[in-house]
């Protein structure tokens, strides 16, 4: 029986000013779940970014073959390096850990270069200009750190100024990350307002006509992502009043919930990496003026508390946009309310008696404090106590047989011996392993998907397969990492089913041969996931 591996995270960031705060975490487990593959653990902080820090090159459980996933890998060590500098935290190693990433990062990157300055998804693709921004705004800020070629910085700003209308709005080029990101708004008012928000952010001039054309398109709020993105650039130019008039919107169309204050595109949709990417812009939004009061970081603390919630694991989020614009987010909240004083006493403790304490002072704000939680199932209450703040995350892991209900994406498998009587052959098995999508959404298409084929045990892909793969429809690139293809593809279209074949040889005789999983995901919607199971038909 093959497994799937699911992870459910509980964070918390908990300020008790000088009393006590409690919460309760419930630790269910799925009637499937597989015996005896259940763990959990909790981990403290004193500080909202020391999640991330510690797992600073694996936020995202994702592969990075492309050039939009290698940005979102490099850019948040800028952010964590920017804020450990601000509050004078930087330790040398830390500094060194984080500028290797930034040094490998931007290596990989210029792959995706193009000799005039732009840049595209996967090497010698389309260009693209809102990848072409996002690598602007990231080695702009990166330079600090570690050496950028500045020629490479000229050449991608004057790419993209190149794509400037007489008008002031920006043309897009190459596709938006995010197909429900528009949302009713055209490409290129949206990447006019990503691209003005990046050099502004940079310092760089932005021309008065786009300026003028950002004001202009204030006057539609139909849009909430765009809204969010709108008044963030706005407070970046200085626009005072309009800031103030889009924040009072957004604030009326908010969900609440309490402590927690987040924005999304609709009220139907459960936490997607979307409403994570836009309140992070409306905290950048609440943040960016020159004198904050104290209920403006009243209000961004409960924007805080709901995208903490969200983090995984490992302190990322669930897609790249997501993560990145969050983790940017919390710096900036966690620099203007960074304070070296105060402690705190954390205690963890299940109904069953398993018991933790930990201390949370100055002195140990980044350090990791994690310990395995034994009641599971089991409910847990966790209680801060003291005067300084601390970020709690609970997780739970556990493995329950492959699922067969299918989201909007669905998923077919087939092994078939590649030819008759293979079954019997004595050098090891060669099987064809079709393998069909399909996608019935709401959309005309998903996003970027991806197909992960684990190997069966002892079996390799053919590499005259993995190559005839690569040139197949909709197959922008295909990748081996460890006993895994991943097939990019550039997006499922809706209710067309759409199938592929791979060649696997047998190198090494298993006996007891277990099914293996194979995956589609979108990239940016992930909860739009499938799996399926295929087995040797010999075995």
């Amino acid at each position: 029986m093959a497994r799937s591996e699911k992870t459910e995270s509980f964070n918390w960031l908990l300020c008790p000013k000088g009393g006590a705060l409690t919460e309760e975490v419930d630790l269910k487990l799925p009637a499937a779940v597989v015996k005896g593959s259940a763990r959990a653990s909790v981990s403290v902080l004193g500080d909202v970014l020391g999640r991330a820090l510690k797992n600073i090159g694996s936020l995202l459980e994702m592969p990075y073959g492309c050039g939009e996933q290698n940005m979102a890998i490099l850019s948040p060590n800028i952010y964590i390096l920017q804020y450990l500098q601000n509050t004078g935290q930087l330790t040398a190693d830390i500094r060194e850990k984080a500028t290797n990433f930034l040094k490998n990062g931007y290596q990989r990157q210029l792959n995706y270069k193009h000799h005039d300055g732009a840049y595209s998804t996967f090497s010698g693709g389309e260009r693209n200009t809102w990848l072409t921004a996002f690598v602007l705004r990231s080695f702009g800020k990166a330079k600090s750190f570690t050496y950028i070629d500045p020629d490479i910085i000229a050449s991608a700003k004057a790419w993209l100024e190149g794509k400037l209308r007489p008008d002031g709005v920006f043309h897009m080029q190459g596709k938006l990350v995010h197909n429900r990101m528009k949302g009713g708004v055209n490409d290129n008012v949206t990447i006019t307002a990503y691209i003005a928000a990046s050099m502004l952010e940079l310092n760089m001039t932005v021309t008065e006509k786009t300026l003028t054309f950002l004001k202009s398109s204030a006057s539609d709020l139909s849009n909430t992502y765009y809204t969010a993105l709108l008044a963030y650039a706005l407070s970046l130019a200085g626009e005072e009043d309009l800031r103030a008039q889009l924040l009072k919107h957004l604030d009326s169309v908010a969900t609440s919930d309490g402590s927690l204050l987040h924005w999304s595109q609709s009220s139907s949709e459960r936490a997607d990496s979307l409403a994570v990417e836009m309140s992070s812009y409306v905290l950048l939004a609440v943040l960016t003026k020159t004198t904050l009061t104290a209920a403006d970081l009243g209000y961004a603390a409960r924007i805080v508390s709901w995208l903490v919630k969200q983090q995984n694991p490992y302190g990322g989020y669930s897609s790249t946009q997501d993560t990145v614009v969050a983790l940017q987010a919390l710096a900036l909240y966690a620099t203007k309310v960074f304070s070296p004083h105060g402690s705190s006493t954390v205690t963890v403790q299940s109904a069953g008696g398993d018991k933790h304490q930990f201390d949370v002072n100055q002195h140990n704000t980044l350090l990791y404090q994690e310990r395995a939680l034994q009641d599971v199932p089991g409910k847990y209450s966790v209680e801060v106590k003291g005067s300084t703040c601390a970020s709690v995350g609970v997780a739970l892991f556990y493995n329950i047989p492959t699922p067969t209900e299918h989201s909007t994406l669905s998923i077919k498998t087939q092994a078939k011996p590649l030819t008759e009587g293979e079954c019997n052959k004595a050098n090891g098995q060669v099987l064809n392993l079709k393998i069909t999508v399909q996608y019935d959404g709401p959309q005309e298409s998903t996003n970027m998907a991806i197909i992960d084929v684990k190997m069966l045990s002892g079996f390799t892909p053919d590499s005259a397969s993995v190559e005839k793969l690569q040139g197949s429809m909709l197959v922008d690139r295909v990748d081996q990492k460890d006993d895994h293809i991943l097939v990019y593809l550039s997006e499922v279209p809706k209710g067309l089913p759409v199938s592929y074949h791979l060649t696997i040889r047998q190198d090494l005789p298993v006996n007891n041969l277990k099914p293996a999983v194979v995956k589609v995901y979108d990239y940016y919607q992930t909860s739009d996931q499938a799996e399926a199971e295929y087995s040797s038909p010999c075995a």
